[in-house]
């Protein structure tokens, strides 16, 4: 008899030899929503996250990264643990639904298996089931980066991801990509909510107070849960000053503690921390706040199975795009956790059936653009994907677009950690280019840049991630670079990571004091002018027809 372990194998195995359709057909058969919802409960809270969702509405295809190094005390340790190492870490079996859903081990064959993952429709089902069961137990909580980065939400300023949460009615969220929208948007958005949106960590830069609420109060399962919300903490160096001027951000540890020994002295049974910091910076906040029981980490994108354990502090890491949600039950008695079970939910659409009354939702929504959205611009010969430190075929696809479009040297794109992901073969639509470029600063520069400059550029942006300090990161990947290749030794001190620049037009290193012309996207830099990045992308793309972008060549040392 076939065991289920062999099952798998088999249809991994199979998967580049049998059509498509068979292939779905073949994995989904062993897989159920049963299945993925199963959960043994236990408690008497039982907290849901969803994080990092980037306004995708609809499932998708989004492929996790080969390459996520941890430096410092974080070197080795998850979430900088990846593709067969990660499978072997938490015993998830090679062509598995898990191992496609979680690495990027055989990605292209399981993606034509198993399917898209996510949608806010398929995330309704989720949430009513666990609500059916739990009662009034559950508190759900969006830790940000909802609200920003595909099509509809750009045109609807937010509105689209807004009304569709509003369905999923969470408890509280907190935010990072929200501020992008402008100090009035937010303001406004904020006002007429429906939950609190939650930053203890933001200031009003002239007065020095609140410019949201802290912290938040819930009765579950007869327990007083605090949720002290954290926005990302460094929303203007990484994005546009400009569009938040009145705004300060900061992590604010002392403050962070000051927040949690007042929940106590409030009565909360249970602490959580709704944080938009990133995973390391968590994992040392939880070592030095004291009294915290749970941290709903976000911002880097980081999926785990199982929850991480700093002191008797929960880290729980949810993911990106809507591919997973986590179920933390709690057992709260006499003011302490007395124990816990946590799952991340993993989300194949093509198994967790729609809800239909947010089904319906996202349709109206998406009904105007539809038509323009799906238009076919050419077809990529290659897998095109955005999550990795160093390189993202995606991005280079960006590059190469600038450098043909606005006929540069060497073009810049940022180290987004968002944006979907296409297999090969595979139309590219505008959604795509959206999908990876949707911002509301998207001007593509052409400027006069020295090599000295350059390397600054390169330096500053290697040193925002890979600072030994947490405090000191960011939670970007490298920025992209096309046209240059250069050399890294993430071992070495700031300035001194950056070598081997070459122009590969010539072949010759890059000279400190000469200039060259570099085309770039998302300068934060207020009055930035030249087109949007997406119109760039899209004429590049149907110039091309079919598009096979060039790789970056990055040396990377010390890892």
């Amino acid at each position: 008899m076939t065991s289920r372990r062999d099952f798998l194998q088999i249809a991994a195995a199979t998967a580049a030899l049998v059509p498509t359709g068979w292939i779905r057909a073949f994995a989904q058969q062993r897989l159920t929503q049963y299945d993925l919802l199963a959960f043994e409960p236990m408690g008497n809270v039982t907290l849901v996250h969803l994080t990092d969702i980037h306004a995708q509405l609809r499932p998708v295809l989004f492929r996790e990264p080969s390459t996520n190094l941890g430096v410092g005390e974080a070197r080795g340790q998850v979430p900088h643990v990846t593709g067969r190492a990660y499978l072997d870490l938490y015993g998830i079996p090679g062509g598995s639904p898990l191992a496609y859903a979680l690495t990027p081990e055989d990605y292209v064959a399981l993606a034509r298996s198993y399917g898209r993952m996510g949608g806010l429709d398929r995330i309704a089902t989720v949430l009513d089931a666990i609500r059916a069961e739990r009662g009034d137990k559950v508190l759900f909580l969006d830790g940000g980066d909802t609200w920003q980065n595909s099509y509809t939400s750009m045109v609807s300023k937010g509105q689209d991801m807004v009304d569709c949460m509003a369905l999923l009615k969470p408890d509280a969220m907190t935010g990072h990509w929200e501020f992008t929208l402008g100090t009035e948007r937010v303001k406004e958005i904020v006002d007429g909510l429906g939950c609190p949106f939650l930053g203890q960590n933001v200031r009003d830069a002239e007065w020095n107070e609140p410019a949201f609420e802290s912290t938040k109060m819930f009765e579950r399962g007869g327990a007083k849960v605090a949720v002290i919300g954290q926005a990302f903490p460094y929303t203007p160096i990484a994005n546009p000053r400009w569009m938040i001027p009145n705004w300060s951000f900061g992590i604010r540890e002392e403050d962070v503690q000051a927040s949690v020994d007042n929940a106590r002295k409030e009565g909360a049974d249970l602490v959580v921390l709704l944080s938009h910091n990133g995973f390391d910076v968590d994992r040392k906040l939880a070592s030095r706040v004291k009294g915290i029981d749970v941290v709903l980490t976000g911002h880097t994108h980081d999926a785990l199975p199982q929850a991480v354990k700093v002191g008797n502090t929960l880290l729980i890491a949810s993911g990106s795009h809507g591919k997973f949600l986590t179920r933390v039950d709690l057992d709260v008695r006499d003011g302490a956790v007395k124990g816990y079970r946590s799952k991340l939910i993993p989300i194949f659409s093509d198994v967790i059936a729609p809800q239909k009354a947010m089904a319906a939702k996202i349709q109206a929504i998406r009904a105007p653009h539809e038509a323009m959205l799906s238009q076919e611009l050419g077809r990529t010969e290659a897998l095109l994907y955005r999550r990795g430190n160093f390189n993202g075929t995606l991005d280079d696809l960006i590059c190469d677009a600038l450098l043909s479009e606005r006929e540069a040297d060497i073009a810049l794109s940022p180290g987004f950690r968002w944006g979907t992901t296409l297999l090969p073969g595979q139309a590219i639509t505008h959604e795509d280019v959206y999908n990876a470029t949707a911002i509301t600063y998207p001007a593509a520069y052409r400027m006069p840049m020295t090599g000295a400059r350059l390397k600054e550029v390169l330096e500053d942006v290697a040193d925002n991630l890979f600072n030994a300090d947490p405090y000191y990161q960011q939670g970007g990947d490298m920025v992209r670079v096309g046209g240059v290749s250069y050399a890294i030794d993430v071992a070495r001190p700031a300035g001194s990571r950056i070598s081997d620049l070459t122009l590969l037009r010539t072949g010759k290193p890059i000279e400190a004091g000469s200039s060259y012309t570099v085309a770039g996207w998302a300068s934060v830099n207020e009055g930035t002018e030249g087109p949007p990045i997406w119109d760039v992308v899209a004429s590049h793309i149907k110039a091309k027809k079919t598009v096979n972008p060039t790789p970056a060549q990055v040396t990377v040392r010390g890892a």
